[in-house]
């Protein structure tokens, strides 16, 4: 039998579709393996974000050949896709393929002749306008399962080359968005994570059909009890989304609300959509309607020209928002993007002082909002056991809860009680099974 292993670097997007693929290669008789193997197949799925995953990305390739010298090196993603000539001259790499045709990745294994040289099956993705059909029949050894509804951005924020990875937006059919659900809740998953690389676009490209839309659709599966966001931007917020939400009773009181700056002048040299005070509102809307609502949020440090001034701007307006947690970013320069030649470039020490600054104001402030759950009485599904007779889950508004149980409660959404916190952990008992 012969052997594949399948990796993502970068996102949660990315991971889906390196399941989605391995799953391809499996359902032609391939065994699955590790990527710290010996495999005949490497897909490696590559991450552009930033210079430094361009890096890892080159550093994994030549790993893999290493392991395998005879191997067949499959490089796919957005770096392939914005980079091909430059993936195809690290040695070692035998077929390249973008952010699209990953359908036929098997096929075109299977083609490739030892005598080949280097394939370079890259198109042009922004001419693309369908939803490439990759999904996922079964994941194993999981309770939450991640959804790709959505492809493409046509946001241009200015440090960002995701748009000229991904293409335009491109959404998936309502209908096999619902098949896939159904499929995981007949295979015992009880939460679903909504993801895109611009979630808030779906439907955008389709007729008479919103996020909204989709989400009442997934909401009506049985079997399904949880229903997530994997991140949404403010813009999305209006009264009748947050009303709509709150009478669906499967949606988690938590959102990963992009931010990237708390300064105005930062954000429109970000050429972000949206001002701090349509933040602000949005954040106070969901407040109202979902009082235990957890907000988290990425930021940058250090953007071009970003003052110390502008910096604490940045830092208070976070402050003032109380963010459950804030993933901090020291901007990196990324070639192709208008900010990557920008003046007035921030040094690294300077953004290193800012990112510990931050970094410190969202552990205080994970603290804070997990002190107000304890004592208080909260419905957890745990995902896994940890030690023995140790589970580990998360509430509805994404509290990291750690419980005792002789019992396996693995999938079990049970109700506890949080008696005490550490860090960013909140420590349960089981109340009611």
């Amino acid at each position: 039998m012969k052997t594949v292993a399948s990796h993502a670097l970068g996102c949660k997007v990315n991971q889906y579709e390196s399941e989605a693929i391995a799953e391809l290669f499996e359902q032609r008789g391939y065994k699955i393996v590790d990527m710290e193997q010996q495999a005949d197949v490497y897909i490696i799925n590559t991450c552009t974000v930033t210079n430094f995953g361009d890096k890892k990305s080159r550093q994994l390739i030549r790993k893999v050949k290493r392991q395998n010298p005879n191997s067949i090196v499959v490089v796919a993603g957005c770096y392939a896709q914005t980079a091909p000539e430059e993936i195809m001259a690290i040695e070692g790499v035998n077929i390249v393929v973008g952010t699209k045709d990953r359908k036929s990745i098997v096929e075109l294994v299977e083609n490739y002749k030892e005598e080949n040289k280097p394939q370079n099956y890259v198109s042009e993705i922004m001419k693309e306008r369908e939803f490439e059909p990759l999904s996922i029949q079964k994941l194993e050894n999981r309770t939450r399962a991640y959804l790709k509804i959505q492809d493409g951005c046509s946001q241009y924020c200015s440090y960002c080359i995701i748009p000229y990875a991904r293409g335009v937006i491109r959404s998936r059919k309502p209908e096999d968005v619902i098949a896939e659900v159904k499929r995981l809740a007949e295979n015992g998953f009880q939460e679903v994570i909504l993801a895109g690389i611009h979630v808030a676009s779906y439907g955008k490209d389709l007729k008479d059909v919103t996020l909204l839309d989709i989400v009442q659709k997934v909401h009506e599966i049985e079997g399904i009890k949880r229903i997530r966001f994997s991140s949404i931007e403010p813009n999305i917020v209006t009264k009748e989304f947050v009303e709509t939400l709150c009478k669906l009773s499967k949606i988690c009181d938590h959102f990963h609300l992009s931010l990237q700056s708390g300064c105005d002048r930062t954000l429109q040299a970000m050429n972000r959509k949206y001002t701090v005070e349509k933040y602000r509102q949005a954040v106070e809307m969901l407040r109202q309607y979902m009082p235990k609502v957890a907000i988290t949020t990425d930021m940058i440090v250090g953007f071009p020209a970003e003052s110390e001034k502008d910096f604490l701007e940045s830092y208070e307006f976070a402050k003032e928002i109380r963010f459950s947690k804030i993933h901090v970013f020291p901007y990196s320069p990324k070639r192709g993007t208008p900010a990557a030649v920008m003046p007035k470039q921030i040094p690294n020490r300077v953004k290193s002082e800012r990112s510990q600054k931050l970094i410190a104001l969202s552990e205080q402030m994970t603290e804070s909002f997990l002190e107000q759950f304890v004592h208080q009485e909260m419905e957890v599904l745990y995902e896994r056991e940890i030690e023995k007779n140790v589970y580990e889950g998360h509430t509805t508004n994404y509290i990291k809860v750690h419980t005792q149980s002789a019992k396996n409660i693995t999938n079990c959404i049970v109700k506890t009680r949080i008696i005490d916190k550490e860090k960013e952990i909140a420590k349960g008992i089981v109340t009611k099974m």
